[in-house]
C-alpha cells in the first residue's frame, strides 16, 4: 500500500512582491517551515508569475541543479559561463550550479507576465564544473506522449542533471479521450512527486488541481489521469 504526502497549492508559501508574485511548495527564502524542507532529492519548487519586462538581476548559485519549465510567456537568462537563452513554453533550462555560477533572468516580454516553475535538486556531488542546457520538447509533449527531460548522465536523457532523479512531463491533448491515462513504472525504494502544472489531475485516488503536489512513497508506480488542457511534472527519486 502507498502512502502519500499531499502538499496543497493553498497550503504552499506566497509572496506577493508586486513584479514577482510566488509560491513555494518547500521552504525557500523568506518562507521557512521545519515540516517542509523538500521531498527527496527535490529542494525546491517554486511557482513563480514575473511582470513584463522584470525579472532576477545578477546573483550566485552554488552547488545545485537548476530547471526551469516555462508555462506561459518567455524567461530570458544569461550567465557567468557565456550562456544566454530565452526559454519559452515547452523548452526546459538546466543550470548545474557547481562550483559556483552568476546569472540573471528576466521577463522577455514587456507587457505580459510569465509563469514558470523553477525546480532545485540537491546534487550528488560538489564542486562540478557548472554548465548550461536548453532543450525544446514541444513536438513530443503536443503528442500527448510523456517525455523524459532529465536523468543522470548514464540515464540517455536529452538534459543531465548530476543526481538520482528522472524528470518526466506529460501533456493531455485533445487526441487523447477524456480521463486518458498515464501508467508510470517505478522501482523499489524509488520515490515519486507529481506536480500538477494545469489543469485537474487524479493521482490513483487523489485529486490534484495546479499548483498541488503529491509526494509518492513504498510505490510500484502511479496512475495519473486526466483531461485534455491539464500538464503534470513528474520525478523519480532513488539512492
Amino acid at each position: 500500500m502507498s502512502k502519500i504526502l499531499i502538499r496543497k497549492a493553498t497550503e504552499r508559501g506566497h509572496f506577493d512582491h508586486g513584479w514577482l508574485k510566488t509560491y513555494h511548495s518547500f521552504s525557500f527564502g523568506e518562507y521557512f517551515d521545519p515540516e517542509q524542507m523538500g521531498f527527496g532529492h527535490l529542494r525546491v519548487i517554486n511557482e513563480d508569475w514575473v511582470a513584463g519586462g522584470e525579472g532576477f538581476p545578477t546573483h550566485g548559485h552554488r552547488d545545485m541543479e537548476i530547471l526551469t519549465y516555462v508555462i506561459e510567456g518567455a524567461l530570458e537568462h544569461r550567465d557567468s559561463t557565456g550562456s544566454h537563452g530565452v526559454i519559452r513554453p515547452g523548452e526546459v533550462q538546466k543550470m548545474s550550479a557547481g562550483s559556483g555560477i552568476r546569472h540573471s533572468e528576466f521577463n522577455a516580454l514587456k507587457t505580459e507576465s510569465t509563469h514558470l516553475y523553477q525546480i532545485w535538486l540537491l546534487p550528488r556531488e560538489n564542486g562540478i564544473k557548472p554548465k548550461y542546457e536548453q532543450v525544446d520538447f514541444t513536438a513530443t509533449l503536443n503528442s500527448g506522449s510523456p517525455v523524459l527531460l532529465a536523468a543522470p548522465p548514464e540515464g540517455g536523457a536529452p538534459i543531465e542533471v548530476h543526481q538520482n532523479v528522472e524528470v518526466w512531463a506529460k501533456r493531455w491533448t485533445p487526441q487523447e479521450k477524456p480521463g486518458a491515462r498515464w501508467d508510470f513504472k517505478s522501482t523499489p525504494g524509488a520515490l515519486l512527486w507529481v506536480q500538477a502544472v494545469k489543469g485537474q489531475i487524479k493521482v490513483g485516488e487523489t485529486i490534484l488541481t495546479a499548483g498541488d503536489g503529491v509526494g509518492i512513497l513504498e510505490s510500484k508506480g502511479a496512475t495519473l489521469e486526466a483531461k485534455s488542457g491539464a500538464e503534470a511534472l513528474l520525478f523519480k527519486m532513488w539512492k
